[in-house]
């Protein structure tokens, strides 16, 4: 195993990426349902948030369902084009790339090289959304639930927000 596998693998880490996975996969289910409003989540080692307009007992089938999905071997399920993942990698390449064209520059010639750092954000762009998707399919998500089990669901208000909080456990 290589070292990143090992760092995948430490316990509360493979659990966040399992509720990070289950959460995409049951919002993909709602979405699909168009039982939501605007549905957004939060993953950590205990489970997952979601955010947004839609009845418990909803939340609670497509919970299961994506589970269920899941154990079935429907693993693209995990990988959603609008989770965090994507837009950090988007902030990073592209800043990263336009940074790259202006280094050197000196104070008087900046703008000179300002349409080469447009052009390289607009390359680093285009390629972080494939790698958005392989970051979330190989590192932020798992599609392996393993022994994970669903122990609770409980919604709660914020003010206007709605919010599921979606307990569970695996060893």
């Amino acid at each position: 195993m290589n070292p990143l596998q090992s760092l995948l693998q430490i316990p509360w880490l493979l659990r966040t990426r399992r509720n990070h996975g289950l959460e995409h996969a049951s919002i993909h289910i709602l979405t699909a349902r168009r039982s939501h409003s605007g549905l957004a989540g939060h993953s950590d080692a205990g489970g997952f948030w979601l955010i947004g307009e839609v009845q418990t007992e909803i939340v609670e089938a497509a919970v299961q369902e994506a589970l269920q999905r899941f154990r079935a071997g429907q693993a693209g399920l995990a990988v959603h084009p609008n989770c965090g993942t994507n837009l950090v990698t988007a902030a990073a390449v592209t800043g990263g790339m336009g940074n790259l064209a202006l280094r050197g520059s000196q104070r008087n010639t900046w703008a000179l090289r300002l349409p080469l750092a447009l052009l390289a954000s607009v390359l680093g762009l285009l390629l972080a959304r494939p790698l958005g998707g392989w970051l979330q399919k190989y590192i932020t998500t798992s599609a392996d639930m393993g022994d994970l089990q669903v122990i609770s669901i409980r919604r709660s208000q914020r003010g206007r927000t709605t919010l599921h909080r979606v307990e569970t456990f695996s060893s």
